[in-house]
């Protein structure tokens, strides 16, 4: 153990680690087998911003981008076309992950179209739609868990199909997220699907909350706000972890695991370390628990591959602590809610701006290519 490398030790701790993070460029050259390879990772995770720089960046569409130009396809479908076989061919560089986790890592998400986070019935019928067109048993469709999008989340477990929650702040939407979960499980099981091929995880946003939290400590200005500086992010994420060990261990839950089910688990997403002041691996380091994944930037598992400190579990017996730091935040005037409610809103709306630019700069490209030929 004292030899292996930070990223090893948290796998020996129950930590999942996958890449937040996809292009092309990353498959044709093996920079991704690498990290498979050498730094643990087991899963990927992708959301319209990732595809916005990936495929606006360099010229690793370009020829995919003048086939589809040829063959008159519209902006969105180039997008739906390009997105989607990527993914795939990620979901094949990851099947033996999957095959050796049986299906519990080796997993690739795929968000649904971020304008449709609003609209449960839209979401159901692009989950779908991205479920059968990649067409691989370890991608996971991507569902944010905005109210409207608990409904969808739901239906769509219920068909069968694996599901990766994304964009929770709160703990009251989190106990959503696990309700719908299991509402979706149970109405899978009556539909005669087999749980044990279903999977999910929840993802929990960190950083963020920090970045938030922190720029009203710093308006508040005492020494007692600077004092919570950098706390509020995995106070937060550890209460979600209470959460969830409340949740899954319910007569409720116990009936579907008896069934086959598995549990959804959490997973810490925004775990790149925006202040420079902070510890580069401070959302790794402080959030290991066993069952748990965390979805790294490359640089944040460079860090962690680098010197990252693993000192086993820093979640378990923390809730008190965390309730406080979360009790003198409110004390202090910051409200927990207003929060979470600003971070959801501009989280989605960083995701559909995103896909707009995708969309004009494919719109661009393809009328390029038509040009040229």
């Amino acid at each position: 153990m004292t030899n292996a490398t930070p990223t090893a030790q948290l796998s020996d701790a129950g930590v999942s680690i996958w890449l937040d993070d996809l292009s092309r460029e990353r498959l044709s050259s093996g920079s991704l087998q690498r990290l498979i390879d050498e730094k643990n990772v087991v899963g990927v995770t992708t959301n319209p911003s990732i595809f916005q720089a990936a495929i606006t960046s360099g010229t690793d569409y370009a020829s995919k981008i003048a086939e589809l130009a040829a063959r008159g396809a519209s902006v969105e479908d180039t997008i739906f076309e390009i997105t989607t076989t990527d993914v795939a061919d990620a979901c094949d560089l990851f099947a033996p992950v999957a095959a050796a986790t049986k299906g519990v890592d080796g997993r690739v998400s795929i968000e649904v179209d971020p304008r449709l986070a609003w609209d449960t019935e839209g979401t159901i019928a692009e989950a779908r739609r991205l479920y059968k067109k990649v067409d691989k048993d370890n991608v996971l469709i991507k569902i944010p868990a905005t109210l409207e999008g608990l409904g969808a989340i739901t239906a769509v477990l219920a068909e069968g199909i694996s599901v990766n929650v994304t964009l929770i702040f709160s703990l009251e939407r989190y106990r959503a997220v696990i309700n719908a979960f299991q509402a979706g499980l149970e109405q899978a099981k009556e539909n005669g699907h087999d749980l044990s091929r279903i999977h999910s995880v929840a993802s929990f946003f960190v950083s963020r909350v920090d970045t938030e939290i922190d720029k009203r400590l710093d308006a508040i200005g005492t020494a007692e706000a600077r004092a919570l500086k950098g706390k509020a992010g995995v106070a937060n994420a550890r209460l979600a972890y209470q959460v969830w060990e409340e949740l899954f261990s319910t007569g409720r839950w116990a009936t579907l695991a008896e069934a086959g089910a598995l549990p959804q688990r959490p997973l810490w997403a925004s775990t790149g370390v925006k202040d420079p002041a902070y510890p580069d691996t401070l959302y790794v380091t402080g959030l290991v628990a066993a069952g748990v994944v965390n979805t790294m930037p490359e640089m944040t598992l460079d860090a962690t591959f680098d010197h990252g400190v693993v000192t086993g579990d820093t979640i378990t017996g923390t809730y008190e602590e965390a309730n406080g730091v979360l009790n003198a935040l409110e004390g202090l005037g910051v409200s927990y809610n207003e929060v979470v409610a600003l971070l959801e809103s501009e989280g989605l709306e960083k995701f559909v701006t995103s896909w707009k630019e995708l969309l004009a700069d494919v719109e661009s490209a393809l009328g390029t290519a038509r040009t040229a030929s």
